[in-house]
């Protein structure tokens, strides 16, 4: 009888002991406020219009460059043109490039064309916390190495480039991209 009366009154001490800990916890602070959606532009950002989708032989001028300064650099890549729809317009995988990369190259291409601009902010969005850029497009990739093609102030299509770092990739596609004018 005793052991259950010393279980109750250890039970008790306990429960008394505990709630004037809970007692004298301060206030949980409140969540922080959502982040700002950074205001509403004036005019729309990345608004580019369509023009007509790149040609073959604009392509392979495109990928020639592209490709002579990967060969001038000993970077094995993969190069994707694609034209506004994102659809494969020519592609490249130099000898001995990362064969992952294949399907990669074509999406930063494809990205590229169907958003307006270059995978590379999509990449820093996603850096700092903008999770939310996965759920846009499943085949959106959000890593440098991705141009739109701009002509006459018209998008004509996008290149993208992977095989190495994100940022020897872009600098790749971009050889090709300033071609374009």
């Amino acid at each position: 009888m005793r052991s259950i009366v010393s279980m109750i009154l250890a039970a008790c001490a306990v429960a008394a002991i505990n709630s004037q800990a809970f007692a004298q916890a301060p206030t949980p602070a409140p969540p922080p406020a959502p982040p700002s959606a950074g205001g509403t532009p004036d005019k729309m950002p990345f608004d580019i219009p369509y023009g007509m989708s790149i040609g073959l032989e604009q392509a392979k001028q495109l990928m020639a460059a592209a490709e002579a300064e990967a060969k001038k650099r000993n970077w094995k890549m993969n190069i994707a043109i694609v034209d506004t729809n994102g659809e494969l317009v020519l592609f490249e995988r130099m000898e001995g490039a990362q064969i992952a990369s294949v399907s990669i190259s074509t999406n930063k291409a494809r990205t590229a064309a169907r958003f307006r601009r270059e995978t590379r902010l999509f990449f820093n969005a996603f850096e700092t916390g903008h999770g939310y850029i996965a759920t846009l497009d499943p085949t959106l990739t959000a890593s440098p190495g991705g141009f739109p093609l701009v002509e006459n102030g018209k998008i004509i299509g996008g290149i993208g480039c992977s095989g190495g770092t994100g940022d020897q990739d872009a600098v790749i596609c971009k050889v090709g991209a300033d071609l374009v004018k």
